[in-house]
């Protein structure tokens, strides 16, 4: 029978092809795009000033902007991302890939379980253009429930039982209509001044009245990384307060840093 191709082309065996080419493009296609974030890796087995740079296959693809909602836009992937930064570690051994052994004070410097991210120094927004994340003196239309604990007015105890500052404010979610952090205000010198403690840090002792903390011991929160702005915290600030909190985990004590038996 004239046109009929099916006789000679087995089609279904023609589909299947058709979908195994569009199915190994689809992964190399998903597979440079996860590569906008995070690439290129680099690799410690040259000095800083002569870093090799490890992509893999398919190579990270070219530059894309992205706009942002509330004006001004990223180009991603970006290299030069961390290039400013200095890890205050040293390797433990001289093989590719030995573990860092911090040299300063890791809560801080952002080493291990305390490293964070270079994220935007500016604060996250809701769909309203506001800032997400305020505490209630801001946020006026929110109020702690009568039967949840009011934790202000209540001094926080570290991992050691010792007091490092008395809760002054509570920070709300606008987003996801939650507590976010318990304002805090520690002693630091002379001086007093205010900090974040994220509430998944925090253990309430209602029957003493008592917020209690057990990543990082007393003396450890005048240290806790401040706010440019006392009433609103930006993505950046928010990942090295919780790097310094997470970091406490390992670092605060060196008997932490030891293994267990």
């Amino acid at each position: 029978m004239r046109g009929a191709i099916t006789e000679y082309i087995d089609v279904a065996q023609i589909v299947l092809y058709v979908f195994w080419a569009f199915f190994i493009g689809l992964i190399i296609y998903l597979r440079r795009e996860d590569k906008r974030e995070g690439y290129p890796l680099d690799s410690d087995r040259t000095a800083k000033t002569d870093r090799v740079a490890v992509q893999g296959y398919p190579a990270i693809p070219r530059p894309k902007i992205f706009k942002l909602q509330h004006g001004g836009s990223v180009s991603v992937p970006d290299p030069s991302r961390d290039d400013h930064r200095d890890i205050a570690a040293v390797p433990v051994a001289p093989f590719p890939g030995a573990p860092l052994q911090p040299t300063g004070n890791p809560m801080l410097d952002g080493v291990g379980p305390a490293a964070y991210a270079m994220r935007s120094d500016k604060p996250e927004l809701t769909l309203y253009g506001e800032n997400r994340i305020v505490p209630l003196r801001v946020a006026t239309d929110y109020a702690i429930d009568s039967q949840d604990p009011d934790p202000r007015g209540q001094r926080v105890l570290g991992g050691d039982g010792k007091v490092g500052g008395v809760v002054t404010d509570v920070w709300v979610d606008r987003g996801e209509p939650q507590i976010r952090y318990l304002e805090v205000q520690v002693t630091s010198g002379n001086a007093t001044r205010q900090v974040l403690l994220p509430i998944g840090f925090v253990k309430f002792n209602t029957r003493r009245k008592r917020v209690i903390v057990r990543s990082i011991y007393g003396a450890q929160f005048a240290d806790v990384p401040g706010l440019a702005n006392p009433d609103q915290v930006t993505l950046l600030e928010e990942d090295r307060i919780m790097g310094y909190y997470g970091g406490g985990t390992l670092y605060a004590d060196s008997a932490r840093q030891e293994p267990l038996i």
